[in-house]
């Protein structure tokens, strides 16, 4: 299936047209029109090769919103026309006791991520979201609901149930008070989700101008961290601290926010490991914690709820031809709060 795409030739170069072949749909495949595809923080990292060696030519993306052209024999979950989402995997081993009990995520065998990875045969590169035409395995693919606009959809298969899914783990709701640590991609749609779920909710960001933004997305409270005053006037505020900051910080400062059990989840990925003063955590049994996306059960109980609640992310629908530039205002975080390709310019 011939594709056209935006790809990396090699670390560090800028994305350009490349066309390549997709596999023909097999008996248990879905292929789809790709509408719009998200940019993730971490496309970036990939392409420029800073998370380690990767695989070029490389056809980043794994937010990926779109409409089903075709299907294989045996397929049973969609059919022609359906609105189809694809994550951050592919595929998994689908035997180990973590992918049994859906959390493909965290494959005991390594889950086989939509770009920068080879598939399951050990020799085919898979090629990401940034591209036209897209074909997957039922399995691992959701259904889009039919009243959220596909552009607002494309995030929150990556940013959307990153958030969602430590929001559920934790049980974040009624009477829980919960702080999101930045507004941006990530942090934008814990708010969204935490607002809705019935927790009383604050951002803690060092960017005062973000107020009005959170205030606007329902956040209850908004705490300018340049301030460092607020760490001993906020001190033993909050249940869970959702931390998808990726800048390095001084993580023990907002673990003395944390009330007695409170947990730290950290989802934004540091460059470098966090220096944590143990004594912090024993006063209040408070507990740090990692999460990271979602299953795929939970990815499809996430664009549910949002089907239900009408929430979507906020996003700026670029060209394919403006992917360069968008990557440089994504590292300035000069963005509101997720950019969209518009697959049909690609």
């Amino acid at each position: 299936m011939n594709t056209r795409a935006y790809a990396v030739m090699e670390a560090r170069k800028p994305l350009v047209p490349y066309e390549f072949d997709r596999r023909e749909v097999g008996a248990h495949d879905v292929a789809l029109d790709i509408a719009y595809s998200g940019i993730c923080h971490s496309d970036i990292h990939q392409a420029r090769e800073e998370w380690g060696p990767a695989i070029f030519p490389m056809v980043p993306g794994h937010e990926i919103a779109g409409t089903v052209t075709s299907v294989g024999a045996s397929v049973t979950k969609f059919k022609v026309g359906d609105k189809i989402g694809v994550g951050v995997f592919v595929d998994s081993c689908r035997t180990c006791e973590n992918c049994v009990a859906g959390l493909q995520q965290y494959c005991l065998e390594g889950m086989t991520g939509t770009y920068n990875q080879l598939e399951r045969d050990g020799k085919t590169p898979a090629m990401g979201g940034y591209s036209n035409r897209f074909v997957i395995n039922e399995d691992y693919a959701v259904h889009i609901p039919a009243n959220l606009p596909l552009e607002g959809v494309a995030p929150l298969l990556c940013a959307g149930i990153t958030l969602y899914s430590p929001i559920k783990h934790w049980k974040v709701g009624p009477g829980k008070k919960v702080a999101v640590m930045g507004l941006g991609g990530l942090g934008h749609m814990g708010v969204k989700f935490a607002v809705a779920m019935g927790a009383e909710v604050t951002v803690l960001s060092h960017s005062p101008k973000k107020k009005d933004d959170a205030l606007s997305m329902g956040a209850h409270h908004f705490v300018a961290t340049n301030d460092e005053s607020v760490f001993k006037t906020h001190t033993k505020s909050f249940d869970v601290i959702l931390n998808t900051v990726s800048a390095e910080i001084d993580i023990d400062k907002y673990i003395s926010l944390l009330k007695l059990n409170g947990t730290l989840v950290v989802i934004g990925l540091p460059g470098k490991p966090y220096a944590v003063n143990v004594g912090t955590l024993l006063n209040g049994r408070r507990g740090i914690a990692g999460s990271m996306i979602g299953g795929i059960p939970e990815l499809q109980e996430m664009l549910n709820f949002c089907g239900e609640k009408n929430i979507v992310s906020d996003v700026e629908v670029i060209k394919a031809d403006y992917i360069n530039e968008a990557y440089e205002r994504t590292v300035a975080s000069d963005v509101k709060y997720r950019f969209v390709i518009d697959a049909s310019t690609i």
